[in-house]
């Protein structure tokens, strides 16, 4: 073979190295928020993406991909090319609670979608509406106590909020009606107007509607007592022992991401969680660092640990209530 010939064949092969190595990310990434726009997982997703974008030099373009608890956009991320370029804004729901509730029925499984960092924890807020005559946590569950009980509101089944009043029947002893809404906006109204005895929601959605005088906040569900709640005891306070639960809010991608690509995205979600403008906001709303690595940020082992350990939690919550989504 001629010496020419040789350098003809060599440079298919040649272009296509060039290809596999092409710097990440070559185009816009999409993050897929599943659930509708507004509500606090639309808030921290689109602040992140507004971040990362700055941090990764290509827009990131986020898509409301809503049902069926979030696992429609769940699926949709686990299904995509892993290359970095779609990506998941996930919950407590879709990175855990989901796959005890809708147990055989779930699309995807926890390898479909590893973890890439998690961005903030938001602890719940127990509320009630003024009109209803308790001003403590142990006054509603004496209330609940008496024949026909009360109901709550939560935003969804399968939602943090809705596992937490199952967590708090278990601790209690005291069964609780749960009235699901489709969101927080529906509940809450429901619950301000008195029609529903409580709800539990997380609390930037209920902020501002505890500080107007709308809904009375019993009890929140962090270890310790919010930042923009100061005046609220915990859960242990109020005297349920050893009571601790937070949503939380973090990035995953499909399966197969190409090891560089994911520690880019880890470091680059990192930065995010501890942007000074991205925790002032969260601070506003209630949020919380994520705390996973020793120096209190994340990283993507650091992140996949924390989804195990969550996900066997709450499925011994779920599988004690009994709960299954319709």
């Amino acid at each position: 073979m001629t010496t020419s010939r040789r350098a003809l064949l060599a440079v298919p092969v040649l272009a296509g190295t060039a290809r596999a190595e092409a710097p990440w990310p070559r185009r816009p990434i999409r993050l897929v928020i599943p659930f509708t726009p507004a509500g606090t997982t639309d808030l921290v997703g689109r602040l992140a993406a507004e971040r990362l974008a700055a941090r990764l030099g290509q827009p990131v373009v986020v898509e409301n991909r809503p049902g069926a608890g979030g696992n429609v956009g769940a699926e949709f991320v686990a299904r995509a090319e892993p290359d970095g370029h779609t990506l998941l804004l996930t919950t407590i729901g879709t990175g855990a609670i989901n796959f005890a509730i809708y147990a055989e029925r779930m699309p995807y499984k926890p390898a479909d979608l590893p973890g890439v960092g998690l961005l903030i924890r938001v602890p719940n807020v127990l509320i009630v509406p003024p009109s209803l005559p308790v001003q403590t946590l142990a006054e509603l569950v004496a209330l609940a106590r008496r024949p026909g009980g009360i109901a709550y509101g939560s935003a969804g089944i399968g939602s943090s909020p809705h596992i937490c009043m199952e967590l708090l029947s278990q601790r209690t002893g005291v069964p609780m009606t749960h009235v699901t809404f489709r969101g927080s906006a529906p509940m809450l109204a429901e619950v301000m107007t008195g029609r529903i005895e409580a709800g539990m929601d997380n609390i930037p959605s209920a902020l501002a509607f505890i500080r107007d005088g709308k809904l009375r906040a019993l009890a929140t569900t962090g270890a310790t007592r919010s930042s923009v709640l100061p005046d609220v005891p915990t859960m242990q306070e109020a005297g349920i022992s050893g009571f601790e639960a937070t949503a939380w809010f973090g990035i995953l991608a499909p399966a197969g991401l190409p090891p560089a690509v994911l520690a880019r995205l880890g470091a680059e979600t990192d930065a995010v969680a501890r942007d000074a403008g991205f925790r002032a906001r969260m601070a506003e709303l209630g949020g919380e660092l994520p705390g996973l690595t020793p120096d209190g940020g994340t990283s993507p082992a650091a992140f996949q640990t924390f989804l195990a350990e969550e996900r066997a939690r709450w499925a011994e919550v779920v599988q004690k209530s009994g709960a299954k989504a319709e």
